[in-house]
């Protein structure tokens, strides 16, 4: 296995299994209340949300997240390309899924469920990594404000979605 992979693979699994729980949110769940006030105070919670995670990427990035985090695990540092782009991406990804909730698509809920679970799990994740370091570890600073965020998101998105009945006649 070549370095690069290697050095990614602790946040590959991490982010893998919040993507995983987020596509089965997105396919399990359509919506609940459509209602304009609600619609809008998630797309709220959603700028905001992305607007912090944004503050986020920038405190991990300046402070070599991207080095530190495979150094725990003995791995060489994540190429900073691959870690900028990754990130600037979601960013992007994000932000077209704000306008897509605001037009009541579907599609928008995968990338949202992604954002509020990976941003909860940075909540408990940066404070148990600064202890595993045992010191300031990348991301400390902001974490906190973007866990809360990641879990208001959580409850906005699951306020105006519901579980998706399966018809017994359907494969």
């Amino acid at each position: 296995m070549n370095d690069e992979f290697r050095s990614i693979l602790p946040s590959a699994v991490v982010l893998g299994t919040a993507g995983v729980i987020a596509l089965y949110l997105a396919l399990t769940r359509g919506w609940a209340d459509e209602s304009r006030t609600h619609i809008r105070g998630a797309v709220q919670t959603v700028l905001v949300t992305i607007l912090f995670q944004a503050g986020h990427f920038v405190e991990e990035l300046s402070a070599g997240l991207h080095e530190r985090l495979p150094a725990l695990f003995g791995l060489p540092p994540m190429p900073l390309q691959f870690f900028v782009s990754f990130n600037v991406a979601w960013l992007i990804i994000w932000g077209i899924s704000a306008w897509g909730l605001a037009a009541h698509s579907r599609a928008s809920l995968f990338p949202l469920w992604f954002l509020g679970i990976g941003c909860a799990v940075n909540g408990v994740a940066h404070p148990a990594l600064s202890i595993l370091a045992g010191g300031y570890f990348p991301g400390l600073l902001t974490s906190p404000v973007v866990g809360v965020l990641g879990v208001m998101l959580l409850r906005r998105l699951r306020d105006i979605t519901h579980a998706v009945a399966s018809s017994p006649n359907t494969a």
